[in-house]
């Protein structure tokens, strides 16, 4: 059975940086998202800045999190750098759950 992006994507949004309460997905964390027709997921994603702490933690959630979907036979999670994550990367509903204005 084919996985739907949605499925992935949901999973995703399961997962928080632990200083930040707001998922991964609103906080523009998620780069790509791809599947293949034996439903292994790959995924790039970065992180606030390459010192955080919990720059080990987010990458093991992402993957157990869509590990964890049905017929899903592998996850292989990239942290990658470039493009730079930046607060303007941050969805609306991110920002309204931090408090800040959205983009104009």
């Amino acid at each position: 059975m084919p996985l739907e992006r949605e499925q992935i994507m949901e999973a995703l949004r399961q997962c928080f940086d632990p200083e930040i309460p707001v998922n991964i997905v609103d906080l523009g964390l998620i780069y790509d998202v791809q599947s293949d027709p034996e439903n292994n997921v790959a995924i790039k994603m970065t992180l606030t800045s390459q010192g955080c702490p919990s720059a080990q933690a987010i990458p093991e959630q992402v993957k157990q999190r869509v590990a964890a979907i049905e017929h899903v036979r592998g996850v292989n999670v990239e942290v990658v750098w470039e493009p730079a994550w930046n607060p303007a990367m941050i969805s609306d509903a991110g920002r309204k759950a931090l408090g800040i204005e959205p983009e104009a």
